[in-house]
């Protein structure tokens, strides 16, 4: 993990100071950081020097609260790691500080016998929670959630309302929007922290709550309910069970968590990458190596079509020479336009912005942009290929620049719908996949246009 100056700093203080054992100058160096910023500092001992004893060391000086804060803010891999040198007691006190959701992530972390004995140290309460919310599926609403909210009965008045409110406030993740619930415990209504502070104590709060409440399941994916928090500017949204119970709420940072993580999977895809635990900076080299090799593999073996395509033209290549100049020009460009075309397609799909319905329209509109790309890179080449070879030369470089990236434009648009309809991620369609695919084609496409123009065939 890179560090700034200061905070790398910092950590030749933090570390003269336990040497020392001067808890004076900890608390100074400590105290005046973020929870945040004392888990990076704690990061950079484990990645750069692989020293877990003195991150748990600067740990054990906090107090439970704020360990318990710092802890949260720490990668999973770095929480196993430190959680091994812990006393189950001791852990189980970090624990108790943090979210729900927090402490049911980490629970999903750790092997079962150790599981078992820090259950057997927790509240009931607590550990029913935990059990609860650590048995959702990964990847759900029910895995994002917490259950640390603020909820009260139908029937209140204003300032009953207001009293409930702060009983619960103390340990729920967010109190700015409150949530109503039936005798069953099921979710009738909301109501902002606001609306609740300026009205009438005596008002009764079914009459101020907003019924409609926008909503998602335990079992939808996690990453429909960031786009739900997205759309309608949420602060958190409410999570139910098939029953309309209320369970949980996902909040708005966790919701950008699983945005931020989505896009990074994303973008591994587009490059042909598997995907990745961790940050790229902690990644074994072993597994990074095999996260990028197989692709690699399979589109050397992909690019001998393009071998194959320039062996059969021989005769053509041998007949006239200058065409081999224009070759990786019209093959490049042909790969770049298809990898612009599916970047935009995957994403638009990914937002949400586009979808299958939207295939023919945006097929419409990619003939056209494609076409005027294709023609003004042609109008761009044609001098070079007059100069080169003369004009009949110019006119199949010209000519193929135009068919080529329209080609490699629409199978870049379209690729991520092919895939899509086969049940496939369409960040599939990567950009070295459809660049592949693109000079391959693009070899055959270039020398079939110049042996049919100059009569070499």
């Amino acid at each position: 993990m890179a560090m700034t100056d200061g905070l790398q700093a910092d950590k030749a203080l933090l570390e003269t100071a336990l040497v020392q054992k001067d808890q004076t100058a900890l608390e100074a160096l400590l105290g005046k950081r973020r929870s945040a910023d004392v888990a990076e500092l704690l990061e950079t001992f484990i990645d750069d020097d692989d020293d877990e004893a003195t991150a748990l060391a600067l740990l054990e000086t906090l107090s439970f609260e704020r360990g318990g804060n710092v802890f949260s803010y720490l990668q999973d891999e770095t929480q196993q790691r430190l959680a091994d040198g812990m006393a189950d007691k001791w852990l189980v006190k970090l624990l108790e500080e943090m979210g729900s959701d927090e402490r049911a992530d980490f629970f999903n972390l750790v092997g079962e016998d150790r599981r078992e004995a820090l259950l057997r140290r927790m509240a009931r309460h607590e550990r029913e929670e935990v059990l609860h919310l650590a048995s959702y599926q990964e990847g759900t609403a029910g895995a994002l959630m917490t259950a640390d909210y603020v909820a009260i009965p139908a029937g209140l008045s204003v300032s009953q309302a207001m009293m409930r409110a702060r009983q619960t406030a103390p340990d729920a993740e967010t109190v700015y929007q409150i949530y109503i619930l039936d005798g069953d415990g099921r979710l009738i209504g909301t109501l902002s922290l606001r609306q609740l502070m300026v009205a009438r104590p005596g008002a009764a709060v079914d009459d101020l709550m907003i019924r409609d409440v926008i909503h998602t399941r335990v079992d939808a994916e996690q990453e429909d309910v960031a786009k739900l928090v997205a759309r309608y500017d949420l602060l958190a949204v409410p999570v139910v069970d098939d029953s309309d119970r209320l369970v949980g709420i996902v909040t708005h940072d966790d919701a950008l968590d699983v945005v931020e993580a989505e896009a990074t999977e994303d973008i591994h895809k587009g490059m042909s990458i598997g995907q990745l635990e961790t940050g790229v900076s902690r990644v074994p080299l072993l597994k990074l190596y095999r996260k990028r090799i197989v692709w690699l593999v399979l589109l050397v073996f992909g690019n001998l079509f393009s071998g194959a395509g320039i062996a059969f033209f021989e005769d053509t290549i041998a007949a006239q020479v200058a065409l081999v100049f224009f070759l990786p020009l019209l093959i490049g460009s042909g790969g770049n336009a298809g990898a612009q075309a599916a970047t935009l397609t995957v994403r638009g799909m990914a937002t949400g912005d586009v979808g299958v319905r939207d295939w023919g329209k945006l097929m419409g509109r990619e003939l056209l942009v494609a076409g005027a790309l294709g023609l003004t890179m042609a109008l761009a080449v044609a001098p070079i290929g007059v100069v080169r070879g003369g004009e009949a030369v110019a006119l199949v470089v010209a000519i193929s620049m135009i068919t080529i990236v329209l080609f490699g434009s629409l199978l870049g648009m379209c690729l991520p719908f092919l895939l899509d309809r086969l049940g496939w991620d369409p960040a599939t369609a990567s950009a070295p996949l459809v660049t592949t695919v693109i000079d391959a084609c693009g070899v055959v496409i270039y020398f079939s246009i110049a042996s049919h123009l100059l009569g070499l065939g």
